[in-house]
């Protein structure tokens, strides 16, 4: 929607939207009827805009703004805020359940306004049993998880604690359903934690076909390759070293961390001469490397647990995630830099990236590209039986919707 209704008439916006098809299908570009009508449509959405003056005060016609984009749902509630770099209805649609309730499309995290994160969102399925949060292992509470994301600049970037609730204060769900739930305690930082690390507790997925043949007894649940790949999972390729199998239960985690040499690999790695930028939707070019690290920030160097614990051992050192659902939760590694399971498989049968502090179980596995092909079998027979379920429970509830409307599905039983 363009802020210049005296200026980009209907007939204007139109004829904008026409240059962007077909590759910008279902795309409306609108005006307002006047800078008045604009006016509460800014307000709602905490859209500023300031006229722009000559050095004699005279109007130029310009603005000085801060575009932002709205993902809106159909109950029109905003689900989430990008900048200008993400109007591409692939990116836009990328934080939804169906993917394995993380992102797909992008190797690392957008915060708010399409602010840089420079990790790979993990899922959070069956985070209920991780005993360390985050790729450096720095939290171990699901309740406690939250506080450095609701003030971190890059991702929610609320200036303080105080704000947090504040805001929350306003939303009149706060002081009905909520508080109802917590003994008529409102929304604070202990109760916000507890309420997200509940919900998050019911995304609990299992009944694979790895759980039907392991611990179920059924001898047809696992295809013959994905057997195989069993085999080499807990025997040649070592994978369950860490990604651990137990006699009555399969974590696939051992809930701490491990050097693979990814992050030393991506630190000493030069950078390519150019790179793809999302021009405008749909339109995709290649941009100068020198010319994009002029004008942005600069990366830093992820060290890992190191960030955490100063100890010159753990550089490069990142927690274990996880594989039930892996087939769902592409791209693999702390920085995404994984695009398929095929790659992750290759990556550790070239026994990983070599560096001084290398984990002692990471080494060359010697795997023939048929074993390969098992083991990537084995690790897609560990997706839940009840995943569509759980996707299914997310959208039951309209965004916001804490009441009694809402309790349906798995999360509320």
């Amino acid at each position: 929607m363009s802020f210049n209704p005296a200026h980009d008439t209907p007939e204007v916006m139109r004829l904008y939207g026409q240059g962007l098809e077909p590759k910008a299908p279902d795309w409306r570009f609108l005006t307002a009827a006047s800078p008045v009508a604009l006016r509460p449509l800014l307000a709602a959405y905490d859209q500023s805009i300031s006229i722009d003056y000559d050095a004699q005060g005279r109007p130029l016609g310009t603005f000085s703004h801060l575009l932002r984009v709205y993902l809106i749902d159909p109950n029109k509630r905003v689900r989430n805020v990008y900048s200008v770099s993400f109007l591409h209805p692939d990116l836009l649609a990328a934080d939804i359940p169906e993917q394995g309730f993380t992102s797909n499309e992008l190797a690392t995290a957008v915060g708010i306004e399409g602010r840089t994160v420079r990790r790979n969102a993990p899922t959070i399925l069956n985070s209920a049993y991780l005993t360390r949060l985050f790729h450096d292992g720095r939290e171990y509470s699901l309740e406690q998880q939250i506080r450095g994301l609701l003030l971190a600049r890059n991702e929610m970037a609320n200036p303080a604690v105080g704000t947090v609730v504040r805001k929350l204060e306003e939303v009149p769900d706060y002081h009905g359903p909520f508080a109802a739930a917590f003994g008529g305690r409102g929304p604070s930082l202990e109760t916000v934690g507890q309420a997200l690390a509940s919900y998050q507790r019911t995304l609990v997925s299992g009944d694979s076909p790895f759980d039907r043949w392991s611990y179920g007894g059924d001898g047809t649940a696992l295809g013959e390759a994905a057997q195989r790949g069993f085999r080499l999972f807990t025997g040649k390729a070592g994978c369950a070293a860490c990604h651990t199998i137990g006699p009555v239960y399969a974590l696939f985690t051992d809930n701490t961390l491990h050097n693979t040499g990814i992050g030393y690999g991506e630190s000493i790695a030069g950078e390519p001469p150019s790179r793809k930028v999302t021009v405008a939707p749909g339109l995709v070019v290649d941009v100068s490397t020198a010319v994009i690290d002029a004008v942005s920030e600069q990366a830093s160097d992820d060290l890992g647990l190191y960030e955490v614990t100063q100890d010159p051992d753990d550089r490069w050192t990142y927690r274990t995630p996880t594989l039930r659902n892996v087939a769902l939760t592409a791209p693999y590694m702390h920085n995404g830099s994984l695009p398929t399971l095929d790659a992750v498989v290759a990556f550790y049968d070239a026994g990983g990236v070599p560096n001084e502090v290398l984990d002692p179980l990471v080494c060359p596995l010697g795997l023939s590209t048929a074993e390969r092909t098992d083991l990537v079998a084995f690790l897609r027979s560990l997706t839940g039986a009840n995943i569509d379920l759980l996707i299914a429970d997310a959208f039951a509830a309209p965004i916001g919707d804490s009441g009694e409307s809402g309790q349906r599905g798995p999360s509320t039983r």
